[in-house]
């Protein structure tokens, strides 16, 4: 039976949706995006704009771009302060309404991104996946994935990425409309932003072993 994945949705249909619900989007943020970019470039100082690279599809590396809402400040001896010490109150109202994902519908227009799919992550994370969840980078990431509408940052990383193969097992065309729906939801509540107890998202270091992993 023929994987989801490769499925003629997968491979052309959700690129035709993803053009034709970014580029409408990205014009009609535009004017919205002007004054917070402004507000950003005066709490920080100088930059509105942050770009990292990210793996996308088949793990290959892009330039991933978001609002910056945290300054750059640094301790006496040089490295950056925790990121409770750097979310100023504009900052943290910016990740609540998710505003600073915005310039990612930028990404989609390149192809880089998806609307739906997995997130994508920090590159240092690549040799850390076990195999299984290796397989999140078998199709387009995304801006918002099952994992966002599941949770997001208030569930752990490995039930992260059981909900990103489970979607990668899954992808429909009306999964994809579901997704998006209830992101909706979710933006408009600002739910799950942030990791409990944290004011961003605690780093991933990798799955413990278990057990059985040893007498395999």
């Amino acid at each position: 039976m023929p994987s989801p994945a490769s499925s003629w949705y997968a491979r052309h249909g959700k690129r035709l949706l993803d053009v034709a619900l970014a580029a409408p989007a990205l014009l009609l943020a535009t004017p919205l995006l002007l004054p917070v970019a402004l507000a950003l470039a005066v709490q920080n100082g100088g930059p509105w704009l942050f770009r990292q690279p990210r793996p996308g599809r088949g793990g290959q590396v892009f330039t991933f771009y978001k609002l910056q809402t945290m300054p750059d400040r640094r301790d006496a001896a040089g490295q950056p302060l925790p990121d409770a010490e750097r979310l100023p109150p504009l900052g943290r109202w910016v990740r609540a309404t998710s505003l600073d994902e915005l310039p990612q519908l930028w990404n989609v227009l390149r192809g880089e991104l998806s609307l739906v799919g997995p997130r994508p992550l920090l590159v240092q994370y690549l040799p850390l996946y076990s195999p299984e969840q290796t397989r999140r980078h078998a199709v387009r990431p995304g801006i918002t994935g099952w994992a966002q509408v599941n949770g997001r940052n208030a569930i752990s990383w490995e039930q992260k990425f059981a909900f990103d193969v489970w979607y990668v097992d899954n992808l429909s065309f009306w999964l994809d409309l579901r997704i998006l729906g209830r992101t909706v939801a979710r933006v408009l509540g600002a739910r799950d932003v942030a990791a409990p107890g944290q004011a961003t998202a605690k780093a991933f270091t990798g799955t413990p072993a278990s057990p059985s992993d040893f007498n395999s």
